[in-house]
């Protein structure tokens, strides 16, 4: 069974005024744990905004949600399909899992698809 992306232990949060101590009283009644950014880390939060960036501009504006059921859908795709199959320049192009061997020089191209074409991976296929 696929693990569901939205079962969070801890939010991190950044301390603007918005975040009451009632947001956190809330959240913590719910069982989770709240962790505020230190003061004047501006860029501390950069990788999670990128990253709500990234699945907001590559799966989510595509479409039209339905329902949670149709959100953890799209969500646990979008991160198989970034955690598994793109590779990173940063990283001479290796995805960030998996297996990082020399892919073969031979054989078919085949392509895996996720949401219907949106996310498309294309590796070789041993022969």
């Amino acid at each position: 069974m696929a693990r569901d992306h939205f079962d969070l232990g801890h939010v991190i949060r950044d301390r603007d005024t918005k975040f009451s101590g009632l947001f956190d009283t809330i959240l913590r009644s719910q069982g989770k744990g709240v962790i505020p950014l230190p003061v004047r880390a501006p860029n501390l939060n950069a990788f999670a905004e990128r990253w709500v960036q990234s699945i907001k501009q590559e799966c989510l504006d595509h479409f039209i949600v339905v329902g949670e059921a149709h959100l953890n859908f799209l969500v646990n795709e979008y991160v198989a399909h970034y955690t598994e199959e793109m590779p990173r320049q940063a990283k001479e192009n290796l995805l960030l899992t998996g297996d990082w061997s020399a892919p073969p020089s031979e054989g078919p191209i085949r392509c895996r698809m996720r949401l219907g074409g949106l996310l498309n991976h294309y590796y070789r296929q041993a022969a």
